[in-house]
């Protein structure tokens, strides 16, 4: 059994690195950790901070977590991060990943997150990208996997829809990002 999330959210953490020294919250069900101090956890908090990148990213979940590659769950909303950096992809076990109200603003970036196989949950908006005309069917195109986008579901309908613009796309129609 796993336990709940490692919760650092709140912390006024200026740098992921910078989590190294928080001590996460406790919540109802404590944290299970190993004989190393390492939690059991796959969910991991770092929302309501103040952090631009992702810069440490491994090092930290590895320093808190006994199965840091084993991360399901990560929730980095409302910071300041500008970009979905590729260390994200190094975490192939995520299913669920939310970005909410940070500066991200290339949607293209969205697309190296579908190397992520067991994705099916994103939120994205409250990002400069979400203004961007063909968000959403970018959004669903480049995740394959995807069952909710910003906690609104992608329905059977919505996917058909968005193949037949991602088509269109490819072949010069004028549904280009």
């Amino acid at each position: 059994m796993y336990s709940p999330p490692v919760d650092l959210s709140f912390k006024d953490i200026s740098s992921v690195t910078g989590a190294l020294t928080a001590v996460p919250r406790s919540g109802l069900r404590p944290l299970k950790s190993n004989s190393k101090g390492k939690y059991s956890s796959r969910s991991f908090r770092l929302n309501n901070n103040n952090i631009p990148d992702l810069v440490g990213l491994q090092f930290m979940l590895g320093h808190f977590l006994a199965q840091p590659l084993k991360l399901g769950w990560l929730d980095l909303s409302f910071n300041k991060i500008t970009c979905i950096e590729p260390v994200l992809c190094e975490l192939r076990e995520l299913r669920v990943l939310y970005l909410h109200g940070n500066a991200i603003w290339n949607l293209p970036e969205v697309d190296g997150l579908g190397e992520l196989p067991y994705l099916h949950s994103i939120t994205l908006h409250g990002n400069a990208i979400e203004n961007n005309k063909n968000y959403r069917n970018r959004v669903i195109s480049a995740l394959p996997h995807l069952k909710n986008v910003d906690y609104s579901s992608v329905t059977c309908a919505e996917r058909r829809m968005v193949n037949a613009w991602h088509q269109g796309s490819k072949h010069g129609g004028s549904t280009k990002q």
